[in-house]
Parts: structure tokens; C-alpha cells; sequence
């Protein structure tokens, strides 16, 4: 017979099961801030490479590269030393803390390797934050609506990336290539996100509450190691969400190509992360619902087929819908992605190895998309961005046939 302490705990998840944890909000807004912050040096960064410093898209490329490479070390890092020291909101306060310091950096760059220093760093602290913050969510409610958990928080994130690209534009408007004032204001709303976490989070709330004995065992990397090894499924993530991720260019990239097809103005660039933003908003907790009840691989394959898309209309025209219609698709697909594959990983791990193992698969998409910046700033270099694009939809088509066809994350 279940124990009262069993039934109190069911009853409590059934009565949440309806709303998002607070937790889940607060984590919600720090992410707003923070992604405000990100945005808005995102948003300039390629008018400041390109056109401020003259670089080239080959060097772009690098830059980018090292911009999700940087994440890697420090994203199995945070990870596993969060689960180690059973101290997730610690790890992310440093993560995010790095994320200011990184800002102050931007101001004096004024070639590749400042640059690459300061945008190194950002990834860095993004890359330690991410797994304990969402170890922090998927352990703040019932196993059954991970997915709206993570589409509220990831709705919230959006709202901030949304907000970035617009006072990046307000800026620049008031002060056409003052690049510096959008550095210092991104610091000064990071700093902002990051008291609101060492204020309004509690650390001492348990970060999962399903298995009884999930914190019992000590974590080790040996212990991680053999989880990945002994559990088809994780292993099925990890190879899925590296090859796919390692066919995806960054957003940066294709409004790259759409304004070298003369598309958009240089002038309403800045606006074009505005626009993904906004279907990333309306659109992350329906596909979190959806992950929920249909089936989180389904949705997390449902929205590579989305950017698929988007590569076939950004190479095939040179017009304002073929814009609007590629950043429709880019919204849809982080939708569908972003926040579900942290929820398919944290419903087939352990509570105790739940940072780590989501810090895992996070480590393979950053390295399958440092190597997509790579591979595509060069064959943009070498065959132009159009042929760069088609042979890239080409080869994420193969990959989505071979991946269904083997079962994907199931």
C-alpha cells in the first residue's frame, strides 16, 4: 500500500499538473533578460563584422564556429558539476554572470581575435548555465507536462529575443553605428537577469521528486558514461541531435543570404530576428503541448523538416515573401525544437544525472552547428551562397529520411 508521504506527493503533482510552476516563470524572466542582452549584440554582430570591420562571410563562418564551439567543455561541465555538487542555481549564476563580463569585452574588440575572445566567453557562460537551469525546469513539475514547462520557458526566452533585435534597431536608429552603446546597454539588462536569479530562485528545492533514490548514489563521469553507454535511447538522442544539428546554419546565415540575394536592406537586418521572434512566441508552448501529448521525437523531427523549408525559399527568391516566409519557418522550427529536445532527454535519464545528460546532447548540437558555421562559410567561399545552400537542404533531407526510417529519438 502506497505510504501518505506517496499519495500526498501524487496528489500535489496532479494539482499542478494544470499550471507552470513558479520556478519555471522565474527561470522564465531570466532568460528574457538575459536573451534581451544576447539579442541585441546578435542582432549587430554580422553588420559588424561585414560591414564595420570588413571581414569577410568566411571569416563570419570561423567566428560562428567558435561561437558554438566555445559552449562545448563548458556545457558537459556545468552539467555534470551541477549534478556532482547538487548545486544547479550556483552553475547558473556563474554562467550567466560570465554572459555580463562577456559584454564589458565587446567594447574595445576591433578585429577577429578580440571578437572571438568576447563571443568565446558568452558561449562559455551559456554553455554552463543551460544544463542546470534545465535541470531546474524539468525537475519543477510532473514528468507529464515537461513539455509546456519548457514551452513556457523557452516562450519567455523568446519574448527577450524578440525585445534584443528591437532596441538594437532603436539604437542604431538614434545613433547609426554606435555599435558601442548597444554593447553597454546588453551588459547593463544582462546584470539585471542575473539578480533576479540569485534572488528569486531557491536553490533548496528539489529538483526532481519521481525517483526516490535519484539523489542516493554519487555522481561520476564513469557513472554518466555508462548510463549513455547502457541506454539505447540516450545514445539515440545524442547521434540524432548531432547529425541534424550539424546541418543546420545559424539564423545569422541565411538572413546573410537573403540579403546578398538583395531581398532585405541592410537597415531592417537588425529586425530580421524580430521577425523569428515573434512565431518562436506564439508558437513554443502550442508545440510543447503538442510534444506532450503526441510524442516529443515526432515534434523534434516535425521541426527540421521546417527549416528544410526555410533553405529551399531562402535560395530560391530574392523577394520580401520569400523573407517573411523563411523567418515563419525559422520560428517553427525552434519551436518545435529548442525546448523539446531538453524534455524528450529529461524524460528517459535519472534525476541525479539530469544536468549532465542534457548538457551531453546540448554539447553535440553545439558542435554539430560549429561545424555547419564552418562548412558553410566555406562553401559559400568557394561555390557562392545559393549552390552552399542547396547542397546543404540536400544532404538534411537525406538525413531526415534516414532518420525516420530507423525510428529517429524513439
Amino acid at each position: 500500500m502506497p505510504s501518505s508521504g506517496s499519495r500526498e506527493s501524487s496528489r500535489s503533482w496532479r494539482s499542478r499538473a494544470g499550471r507552470v510552476p513558479g520556478t519555471v516563470v522565474v527561470l522564465g524572466f531570466v532568460s528574457l533578460l538575459t536573451d534581451v542582452s544576447t539579442e541585441m549584440v546578435t542582432a549587430v554582430l554580422p553588420l559588424f563584422i561585414t560591414v564595420a570591420l570588413g571581414l569577410s562571410p568566411m571569416a563570419f563562418g570561423v567566428l560562428d564556429s567558435v561561437y558554438q564551439a566555445a559552449t562545448v567543455a563548458a556545457r558537459v561541465g556545468g552539467g555534470y558539476t551541477a549534478d556532482r555538487l547538487r548545486r544547479p542555481k550556483a552553475v547558473a549564476v556563474a554562467g550567466y554572470g560570465l554572459g555580463v563580463i562577456a559584454k564589458v569585452l565587446l567594447l574595445p574588440a576591433a578585429g577577429v581575435g578580440a571578437l572571438s575572445a568576447a563571443t568565446g566567453l558568452d558561449r562559455i557562460g551559456k554553455g554552463l548555465r543551460t544544463g542546470p537551469r534545465d535541470a531546474l525546469i524539468a525537475g519543477s513539475g510532473p514528468p507529464g507536462t515537461l513539455g509546456r514547462s519548457f514551452g513556457v520557458h523557452r516562450a519567455l526566452d523568446t519574448l527577450g529575443a524578440l525585445l534584443g533585435p528591437v532596441a538594437a534597431f532603436l539604437l542604431l536608429t538614434a545613433a547609426p553605428g554606435n555599435f558601442d552603446a548597444v554593447f553597454v546597454v546588453a551588459m547593463c539588462v544582462a546584470g539585471l537577469g542575473v539578480l533576479l536569479l540569485i534572488g528569486k530562485v531557491d536553490e533548496s528545492r528539489p529538483i526532481a521528486t519521481d525517483d526516490a533514490d535519484a539523489g542516493a548514489a554519487r555522481v561520476t563521469l564513469a557513472g554518466a558514461g555508462r548510463l549513455i553507454a547502457g541506454e539505447a535511447r540516450v545514445r539515440r538522442v545524442l547521434l540524432t541531435a548531432t547529425v541534424l544539428s550539424a546541418l543546420t546554419i545559424s539564423d545569422a546565415f541565411l538572413y546573410l543570404v537573403l540579403l546578398k540575394g538583395e531581398a532585405i536592406s541592410t537597415h531592417f537586418f537588425p529586425l530580421m530576428f524580430l521577425g523569428t521572434g515573434v512565431v518562436y512566441l506564439a508558437a513554443a508552448v502550442p508545440f510543447g503541448r503538442l510534444a506532450d501529448r503526441f510524442g516529443r521525437p515526432r515534434v523534434f523531427i516535425a521541426g527540421h523538416v521546417m527549416i528544410l523549408l526555410a533553405y529551399g525559399v531562402a535560395g530560391s527568391g530574392a523577394s520580401a515573401l520569400a523573407a517573411g516566409a523563411t523567418l515563419a519557418l525559422l520560428g517553427l522550427y525552434y519551436a518545435a525544437t529548442d525546448g523539446v529536445l531538453p524534455a524528450a532527454t529529461a524524460a528517459i535519464v535519472p534525476a541525479a544525472y539530469r544536468a549532465t545528460v542534457i548538457s551531453a546532447v546540448q554539447t553535440c548540437v553545439a558542435l554539430g552547428r560549429s561545424l555547419a558555421a564552418l562548412t558553410f562559410g566555406a562553401l559559400w567561399a568557394l561555390t557562392g551562397p545559393s549552390t552552399a545552400l542547396w547542397a546543404f537542404a540536400a544532404v538534411l533531407a537525406a538525413a531526415l529520411a534516414a532518420v525516420s526510417l530507423i525510428g529517429g529519438l524513439r
